[in-house]
């Protein structure tokens, strides 16, 4: 394993971050309520598979509980509230097509669509498919309880593409049934309306939740709609059985696609579209449903089991804004992509805890299968109007993993954590569209790989842990990633694997009561990084690059000031960057260039204030800080750094049996311009998806128990 090379010292940073940190003082873009001191241990279960205080798990990971998801704005994307926590980039393109760019400690940041490079998982339930790919748009989170953000070597015992582990838990109901209402509005025609119905009915408890949603947009052809319905049962069989019954439907029949802009058309106006995604009406429509059982028995007060079945179906439909002669060759798919994927799952997990000497082992195996199957069209676009047929394959893709992992308190003093996990993933393509100039494109390709993972921890005392881990992962090319070669037809079906090395070190500490500071330092080496070789009119072609590194410094505070007064703040760094050179094309990437859309820091900080007077009443000031991204692999341009600030204030009553709740907030209050994202490696230079300028957020809702 190759030595580490952490960053000795930081970048310089702008004036009002330093002072944010140094004040503990404001936020990004969500906020809390002021915790108690119980807040400040609260239990993850993403680590070991159990629940335990994320105090105690022996890597970094942080929660993101429902008062901060309700404080952060309309509960629509991630990015609201996400990124109050170190290590995780969730940067909103405006564009509900292409869904947020989520990466974590920079994995995924390539992605022009979609999340990859990190596990989605929504109450035990997969919603990333066995190749790697995720949507974060079919989260829930108006009925989310909790969030939870895992990094480090010990997700890589999540399998395939596990960069990270982002998991949800949906709320359970509360002992008195209840309803709510709740209304949402905002800038550019912002509206959302939600109803939830949750409660308890003897063995019986349950949550049933449904919203819709529609945006006017910021630029032309940005417009979007959805509507989102989330259940879960779960019925107490036994005192020593639960079964949970989970089910979620999506549907987006609207989602514009109004590209990225070139530097020139950044400049002239960034709330313009390039005419192209107007004339091919670019966009996507989307439909999904899915429906999951798990099964949790306890065998005896020293063991337990979980299972878990789940089957699903999406429907897409996406215009890409391609020009007619780029699509009329023998070997062109079209500017019209139609998905028909099923997909579904199954996994099996035991648990056993057992005494050995001074201390106790917590030993966990399990195994996971999973398959998904599509059928893939392309046509002509044709101007917004579909066209001949160009493109007809079926694909499909299967994933297994056996892991173990073992959890052994020593003693007082030491703990240590030991995994492996054995990963499978098969890809096949058949190709039904033979024609002359187009020939047989079917094909499979195989991935396979052992990624074991260990780790130490030191409890220096009752108020501090230090801890090392390092482990292994490995990363498949989605069927995204293989849909296209640079010069042919069908699939890229030689894309290889790429390898990784993770090396973490934290401490984490309760530095007084009611404040508690986190903090993490990580390298990755990673082998046959899978690269944007060309992005042009939505559609994106890969390539393997040589090794990449990427290291960086994770930071979290998170202090009770006074009775009325709270602060938190998240601070990362990242040097995400080539090791080796290589050429594409006519391009040549020197060694030490930056990957692109990789976000280099971050810092969130707020100060949010609770006054006694006025009971219910909470109000915080947020600060945002966004660094730098490059825009390609030869680094020709990039995104600038940004700081902003964000206000807002929340009220909640409590009145007989109603809970009423309303809040406002006010999003870059300077009215600052910046770029919110980057589209990597595009060949027609549309790099920049500028971010919102001053915006703002109303929201209502009242909750009455029976």
């Amino acid at each position: 394993m190759p030595s580490p090379s952490f960053p000795s010292a930081l970048r310089p940073l702008p004036a009002a971050v330093l002072l944010a940190l140094l004040g503990n003082a404001h936020a990004q873009t969500t906020a809390a309520t002021p915790p108690t001191a119980t807040a400040l241990s609260t239990v993850v279960v993403s680590a070991n598979r159990q629940a335990q205080q994320s105090f105690d798990a022996p890597t970094a990971i942080d929660a993101v509980g429902a008062d901060v998801l309700d404080a952060a704005g309309p509960r629509v994307n991630l990015s609201e509230s996400m990124n109050r926590v170190p290590g995780i980039t969730v940067l909103n393109r405006q564009n509900y097509a292409q869904d947020l760019q989520l990466s974590i400690r920079g994995s995924g940041a390539r992605s022009p669509f979609g999340i990859r490079g990190a596990r989605l998982i929504v109450d035990g339930i997969p919603a990333t498919m066995p190749d790697g790919q995720g949507q974060a748009s079919t989260i829930s989170l108006p009925s989310a309880q909790r969030i939870e953000v895992l990094r480090g070597p010990l997700a890589q015992l999540y399998g395939n593409s596990s960069g990270g582990v982002l998991q949800v838990f949906t709320a359970d109901g509360p002992a008195r049934p209840e309803v709510r209402f709740s209304v949402d509005s905002g800038s550019d025609g912002l509206r959302r309306y939600g109803v939830q119905a949750a409660g308890q009915a003897g063995a019986l408890n349950y949550v049933l939740d449904y919203s819709d949603f529609s945006i006017d947009g910021w630029r032309p052809n940005s417009a979007a709609e959805r509507k989102h319905f989330n259940a879960k049962l779960r019925w107490q069989a036994t005192p020593d059985t639960r079964v949970t019954l989970v089910a979620n439907v999506f549907d987006q029949p609207v989602s514009g696609d109004p590209l990225g802009l070139t530097r020139a058309q950044l400049t002239a106006n960034p709330r313009q579209t390039d005419v192209r995604s107007i004339e091919n009406k670019a966009g996507k429509d989307v439909s999904q449903s899915q429906a999951g059982v798990v099964l949790d028995h306890r065998i005896d007060s020293r063991s337990d089991f979980t299972a878990r079945v789940y089957a699903g179906q999406r429907d897409l439909d996406n215009r890409l804004s391609l020009p007619l002669s780029a699509q009329t060759s023998a070997t062109s798919a079209g500017g019209v992509v139609q998905l028909d994927r099923e997909y579904s799952g199954a996994g099996l997990r035991y648990t056993r805890r057992f005494a050995v000497a001074e201390g106790q082992i917590q030993w966990t195996t399990g195994f996971d299968y999973e398959r998904m199957s599509e059928r893939r069209q392309g046509y002509i676009n044709n101007l917004g109007v579909q066209g001949a047929l160009k493109r007809d394959e079926d694909d499909r893709v299967t994933g297994s993993g056996l892991y173990t992992q073992a959890d052994w308190a020593i003693n007082e003093k030491w703990s240590a954590v030991a995994g492996v996990r054995t990963n499978r993933v098969n890809f096949r393509v058949q190709d039904v569209y033979i024609r002359p100039g187009n020939p047989d494109d079917s094909g499979s390709a195989q991935f396979s790989a052992t990624n074991p993972v260990i780790g130490l921890t030191h409890h220096l005392n009752p108020h501090t842990n230090l801890y090392v881990n390092v482990g292994r992962g490995f990363e498949t090319p989605t069927f995204t990633e293989l849909a296209y070669t640079a010069n042919g037809s069908g699939p890229n079906l030689k894309l290889q694997s790429a390898r990784s090395t993770h090396l973490e070190v934290g401490v984490k500490t309760k530095l007084a009561p009611g404040h508690r500071l986190d903090a993490a330092l990580f390298q990755i080496d990673t082998k046959n990084e899978i690269v944007v070789a060309s992005n042009s009119g939505g559609r994106s072609i890969y390539r393997n690059a040589g090794q990449t590194r990427r290291s960086g410094l994770e930071l979290a505070y998170t202090g009770q000031l006074s009775p009325e007064w709270h602060s938190h703040v998240a601070f990362s760094t990242l040097n995400a960057s080539f090791v080796d050179g290589y050429t594409s094309g006519t391009n040549k990437v020197a060694a030490g260039n930056r990957i692109p859309g990789t976000v280099d820091r971050t810092l969130f900080a707020e100060l949010a204030w609770q006054p006694r007077a006025i009971p219910g009443l909470t109000t915080a000031v947020e600060l945002v800080h966004q660094g730098s991204m490059m825009v390609d692999d030869v680094n020709s341009d990039r995104a600038s750094a940004a700081t902003t600030l964000n206000w807002r204030i929340g009220l909640e009553r409590q009145i007989g049996p109603w809970k009423l709740r309303g809040y406002a907030r006010i999003n870059n209050l300077t009215n600052k311009s910046y770029v919110g994202s980057v589209i990597a490696n595009d060949s027609n230079r549309r790099f920049f998806e500028p971010a919102l300028g001053r915006n703002w957020g109303v929201g209502v809702s009242a909750s009455y128990a029976f």
